[in-house]
């Protein structure tokens, strides 16, 4: 069996798992060729891109998320309701690990980053997860676009639902970073707490997909402390690493500093 057949037969068994079933085939393939360079055993390969997979994306949930039941629950709300929406969405926010970090700034997040690029018309939101469950506390501009992408193709599909329920302009797609930002033209794009997944998978990835988001502002974050509640010195890391990163781009660079995250905005 040539290479190419024998990646395809890896892609094919690592998405017979129940958890990889909507990951996105391209960002499997990927993962599955690093691994195959580095184990001989086909089963052992299946194992390592799982793990790899799960790494940068499963650990972020806890539990299988209840689709189905948040569509439901969603057709009973008038996006006219604030309140009730409101208390919806931070109830989904709290069931994924990156957004649930944010919900005690939300209030002022976005309102601090928006304030000073506003009107925003238009947003390009890159490995969203869950976050575009966040728009109730995103001060846009009335008819503003709002784009997003994501490897998990159910998520996408819920996320693509809520839209569609509060008539926001814009839409979700199934998209793998490592080949790239999708080729929108926006005001704002989002990086939230997204680069050290992709460093994880690619060294080299960071900087080329920086280069190849078309926005006028691109705002990119970091976690102030890991999964298991520690800081360790990790917005002192991550802040060197990225200035390194970008010290060659021709960007002016504004830092902002929450208690769960690092945030830069970028401004070409």
């Amino acid at each position: 069996m040539n290479t190419a057949d024998l990646l395809e037969q890896i892609v094919r068994e690592v998405q017979k798992g129940a958890a990889y079933q909507d990951v996105h085939p391209g960002l499997i393939r990927r993962v599955a060729a690093q691994m195959l360079q580095r184990k001989r055993n086909f089963r052992e390969v299946v194992k390592a891109t799982r793990n790899k997979i799960y790494q940068v994306g499963g650990a972020y949930f806890e539990q299988d998320f209840p689709y189905e039941r948040w569509k439901a629950e969603l057709a009973t709300i008038d996006p006219r309701d604030k309140s009730r929406l409101s208390a919806y969405c931070r109830n989904i926010l709290q069931q994924h690990a990156s957004t649930r970090e944010r919900l005690p700034i939300l209030e002022t997040f976005y309102e601090t980053l928006f304030e000073p690029l506003a009107p925003v018309y238009s947003v390009l939101d890159l490995a969203c997860g869950l976050n575009p469950l966040a728009l109730p506390w995103m001060p846009l501009a009335p008819e503003a676009t709002y784009l997003a992408c994501d490897i998990y193709r159910d998520m996408v599909s819920f996320l693509n639902g809520f839209l569609n329920h509060l008539k926001q302009n814009g839409n979700v797609e199934w998209w793998d970073l490592l080949e790239g930002s999708p080729p929108y033209q926006v005001q704002v794009a989002l990086l939230l707490k997204v680069i050290p997944c992709l460093e994880q998978l690619d060294k080299n990835i960071v900087l080329l997909l920086l280069q190849s988001i078309q926005a006028e502002h691109i705002v990119v974050s970091f976690p102030a402390h890991s999964l298991g509640g520690r800081r360790k010195g990790m917005p002192e890391n991550y802040e060197t690493h990225f200035r390194n990163l970008i010290s060659q781009l021709p960007w002016q660079v504004k830092r902002y500093e929450f208690p769960s995250e690092l945030v830069f905005v970028l401004n070409r």
